[in-house]
């Protein structure tokens, strides 16, 4: 038998070790150390070695050593031995005489090191590690041959060195690290690596509340993987998840996170990926108020990650599991006394370090039962245990403790206290806020203050101080529309990918005509319209926010107008009303018969809609749309009738309300009516100072019967409008001459999407206009009527924060905004909209012209004026 070739055995072991590196890059480390072993073994059937393959011999088993200690720390968790292993592959390191090759070595030693000092949380001692990596690397990059082959390795430990910076809050540190790794990989064309720290970056932008910058980030990594034709890695989509909950958007998380786990599930990978998948599902299904989904994702995350050993892994999902708990308690009224007792002992639990801030939410939870439950001194005693927020806090965790302080001081009966804590809670909510992206962003994060909001209102309620109420709820709601317009024009990349969903569109509607199947051209225009949503989140801007308005200045820009403010405390719904330079409060009855009667008025109304209804059908539904138009005059408008007198109104709906068109109720026929998301956001846009603009644009879609002569019509009118129809009627064009008009003019086809608001869309000759495109507008028209389209319609979200079609117009600087809240039939707003030009040739008023036109068939011209009358 002949003696083995060492050169070949070497190669072979180095192979074993290069199989057994990428099985722990999929966390299948047993595979690995049975590779690691085998390799272990083969070098020791030629030991000791010739004195010719001595150094390559060395090597090669420092090289297994190191990554078997490693991979056996894995799968053990004892980080000790793993270390104590590392100790020992330094020791053969000394023995290496070339120090080019022992810098090289020690450098991928310590780079190790301060990994397994990562896993235990000892990030300030690993930082030492990697900078001694650093420094060996430096040292073989300049006396090594061939430096461009290890720059790879330089940016890794580079990188990895800004994440210990970033999980130790060192966010000047991180941020040198971290975006000089992006320069090396960049000039080097390390594309993948370069997308790698881009997450981690995106990482540290998260932490400091920049989710704009975070999605920006998390984007522009997943275009390069995707350029590169590699998978997306699994944590960017979580990360994405962790940003959109951050800003408060637990739907559009849901959906990234349900698509993340069908991808792991379809590719097999069933660990510790997929847990934190369930992990981030369960905090959405928490936001979204879904408790068994959160429970169930918790505790099936729970599970996996027991078995993979990650200790704060199972202590997120625990506390998951436990806010779901005390939420539904607090709700019910009923706080079993074992719950707090459970949340303090979950709390004790969690001593490591790392999971100090899980302990103190769990602490914090077991401070609200307790003041339910009436045990004030265990409340007082747990709360003084919850640290202080730092720097790099989330902001549930300061909400939730604001709101754990508000809650104690009420309960010791100190509501002044407690409004104090909640304007403070608030004020750090603006604060987030400030720092938002696109509307989307800035709408979602007042779901973050929404139980500090519903606080203050309940506890100004319970004293029936109107004045106040009106101050907390104008500091409480809709706060998107304080930010002034500042815009720079449409991002050219979303630009483009609205373009591609347009065409897309186009497509469908081309193969649905033909016959053709579409559900292949579906799922891309779905998936592009996501594409175009998330670049939406980062590339809007907004300018500085605006003060919120003093009843003072709202009673003097009222004059003889009346203010309308509704709003909810559980069941409870009231109006705070101002008219005269008096501000009252009154009494509505049910929040629940309001919000049903709205819906089914809004079902009715699009019942209503198409021209030629058969007349008996017709009757029926009238009749119970009349029958809700009464039921709404009789409990919203009715009881205010000796305050309002026949004021026109200003009104600022909550939750439901907003689908109510308010020219039905019998009440308000023929009363100019002006619906406004807060009485702030009116008051900005009456006090808009738009130019003296003139021009005047009227856009025909295609596919309405009556809108030619509709048009015909308006052109008496007004004899030197632009005139925009047919192939003429393109998105590109018709954007290009709404900006800066007077009045831009609609009579065309749309919809309002709820789940993707601001791409609720209007049909034009090329395709769809989206909500989205007109944020980009330099000054947007001062008045935009829409003809047949139920474009006021909005997504509602926590706060009566609005999102919509006709939403971004208003927060982009249009004063007045013209829209159907339901479907409307061509024929009945061709008729409605000569109504209303004829009417506002005479009263140059948009409120009094609507007003007039309504009235003559108010159920089927179901229009509403939002903004400025």
């Amino acid at each position: 038998m002949t003696n083995p070739d060492p050169s070949e055995l070497i190669a072979r072991v180095r192979d074993l070790q290069r199989a057994a590196t990428d099985a722990s890059c999929v966390a299948r480390f047993h595979e690995g150390v049975r590779l690691l072993r085998r390799g272990m073994a083969l070098l020791d059937s030629i030991h000791p070695v010739e004195a010719a393959y001595r150094t390559q011999w060395l090597v090669a088993r420092i090289r297994l050593a190191s990554t078997l200690a490693a991979m056996s720390s894995e799968i053990s968790g004892d980080v000790a031995a793993g270390l104590a292993g590392l100790d020992d592959v330094r020791l053969l390191i000394n023995a290496i005489e070339d120090p080019v090759l022992q810098a090289e070595l020690n450098g991928a030693l310590n780079h190790n090191y301060g990994l397994r000092l990562m896993t235990v949380g000892r990030n300030d001692d690993s930082i030492a590690h990697f900078t001694q990596s650093l420094a060996d690397k430096d040292f073989r990059l300049t006396h090594g041959p061939d430096p461009e082959a290890w720059m790879g390795a330089y940016v890794q430990t580079l990188s990895t060195r800004g994440w210990a910076h970033t999980r130790l809050g060192n966010v000047t540190e991180a941020w040198q690290d971290l975006t000089r790794s992006i320069e090396i990989a960049e000039k080097y064309e390390l594309h993948a690596e370069a997308a790698d720290v881009r997450r981690i970056l995106g990482t540290l932008a998260l932490r400091t509340g920049d989710v704009p910058e975070a999605l920006r980030l998390y984007d522009e990594g997943e275009r390069t993987y995707r350029g590169l034709d590699m998978d997306v890695p699994p944590p960017l989509r979580l990360e994405r998840a962790q940003a959109l909950m951050a800003a408060g958007l637990a739907d559009e998380a849901s959906d990234h996170l349900e698509e993340a786990m069908a991808a792991m599930v379809a590719d097999n990978s069933v660990g510790r990926e997929l847990a934190q998948a369930e992990l981030h599902r369960a905090s959405a299904a928490l936001m979204n108020d879904e408790l068994d989904m959160a429970r169930q994702m918790a505790a099936a995350a729970r599970r996996r990650m027991l078995r993979a050993g990650c200790q704060t892994c199972v202590a997120n999902a625990t506390i998951i599991g436990l806010r779901a708990d005390a939420r539904e308690a607090l709700r019910s009224g009923q706080v079993p006394a074992a719950l707090p007792t459970r949340a303090i002992r979950t709390a004790e639990k969690m001593q490591l370090p790392r999971l100090a801030e899980q302990a103190a939410t769990a602490r914090m939870l077991a401070v609200r039962l307790d003041i339910r439950r009436g045990n004030l001194k265990r409340a007082v005693e747990t709360l003084g245990n919850v640290p202080r927020p730092g720097q790099l806090t989330p902001i549930d965790y300061r909400m939730l403790r604001r709101l754990c302080r508000a809650e104690l001081a009420v309960a010791q009966g100190n509501r002044g206290k407690a409004l104090t804590e909640i304007r403070s809670g608030l004020t750090e909510l603006d604060a987030v806020r400030d720092r938002m992206g696109g509307l989307d962003l800035v709408s979602g994060t007042a779901l973050h203050g929404q139980e500090l909001a519903d606080l203050a209102v309940k506890l100004v309620l319970e004293r029936g101080d109107a004045r106040r109420l009106f101050v907390w709820l104008e500091r409480t709601r809709a706060q998107t529309y304080r930010y002034e317009p500042l815009s720079a024009g449409t991002d050219p990349e979303l630009a483009a990918r609205v373009a591609e969903v347009r065409g897309l569109g186009q497509a469908i509607q081309e193969a649905q005509h033909d016959g053709h199947p579409i559900a292949g051209l579906r799922a891309k225009y779905n998936e592009r319209l996501r594409e175009a949503q998330r670049l939406g989140w980062h590339t809007g801007r907004w300018g500085r926010p605006r003060p919120v308005a003093g009843l003072g200045e709202v009673v003097a820009q009222l004059r003889a107008r009346a203010l309308v403010s509704f709003a909810a405390s559980g069941d409870e719904l009231v109006a705070v009303v101002v008219a005269g330079g008096e501000c009252r409060l009154v009494r509505l009855g049910s929040a629940g018969a309001a919000a049903e009667s709205a819906r089914v008025l809004n079902v009715d109304l699009d019942a209503l809609a198409p021209d030629n209804l058969p007349e008996r059908l017709a009757e029926v539904v009238m009749a119970s749309a009349r029958k809700q138009a009464d039921k709404l005059d009789a409990q919203l408008i009715q009881p205010l009738a000796g305050i309002i007198g026949d004021r026109e109104l200003v009104i600022v709906p909550t939750g439901p309300l907003y689908a109510v068109p308010w020219g039905v109720l019998p009440v308000l026929r023929g009363r100019p009516t002006v619906v406004a998301p807060s009485a702030t956001a009116w008051l900005a846009a009456e006090l808009t100072k738009s130019p003296r603009a003139r021009k005047i644009v009227l856009v025909r879609g295609p596919g309405l019967a009556g809108a030619r002569g509709e048009l015909e019509k308006l052109t008496t009118h007004y004899r030197t409008a632009t005139t925009m129809t047919g192939a003429k009627a393109t998105v590109k064009s018709v954007l290009r001459a709404m900006d800066g008009a007077k009045l831009a003019h609609f009579a065309a086809h749309g919809a309002h999407e709820p789940e993707n608001a601001l791409f609720s869309r209007l049909e034009l000759a090329d395709g769809a206009l989206f909500g989205h495109e007109m944020a980009g507008l330099r000054q947007p028209p001062r008045q935009v009527v829409f003809a047949a389209c139920e474009l006021a319609l909005n997504r509602i979200r926590p706060g009566d924060e609005a999102l919509g079609f006709a939403s971004a117009l208003l927060a982009s600087g249009s004063r007045t905004v013209i829209a159907p809240l339901s479907r409307v039939g061509d024929l009945a707003s061709a008729a409605a909209m000569d109504d209303y030009y004829r009417a506002l040739a005479v009263r140059d008023s948009p409120a009094l012209a609507l007003a007039d036109a309504i009235a003559v068939d108010p159920f089927r011209r179901p229009f509403v004026c939002l903004g400025s009358g």
